[in-house]
């Protein structure tokens, strides 16, 4: 079976340990609801060093290819913040629906309180 792409999105924190592990969570939900995950935070920030503006600027282009070329959107965290809005707004732009984590897992049968 044929996963569709979910982009996985959300406020990140300043702390790169405590990121890895939220993202990866929320990956997990994801995989788990049917979706293949695709979470920048994940893929890039391994090799990419933001304080570089090159490698700031490749990684934002990389992270809205990623997006182009997913089924949804997923919103995950409770707070918004920029990255998050403008990650919204390509998503709208391009036809692409936008949920949450929690919308993703009701779908699915796996939302609180089920």
């Amino acid at each position: 079976m044929k996963r569709p792409l979910a982009y996985i999105t959300a406020a990140w924190s300043g702390n790169e340990c405590e990121n890895t592990e939220t993202a990866a969570r929320y990956c997990r939900q994801v995989y788990e609801a049917g979706y293949s995950p695709i979470c920048p935070i994940l893929l890039t920030g391994r090799f990419i060093h933001d304080g570089i503006p090159q490698e700031h600027k490749d990684s934002l282009d990389m992270a809205r290819d990623y997006l182009r070329r997913s089924r949804v959107l997923v919103v995950c965290g409770q707070r918004v913040d920029e990255t998050v809005k403008n990650d919204i707004a390509t998503a709208e732009r391009l036809h692409i629906t936008a949920t949450t984590l929690d919308g993703i897992l009701t779908v699915k049968g796996q939302g609180r309180g089920r």
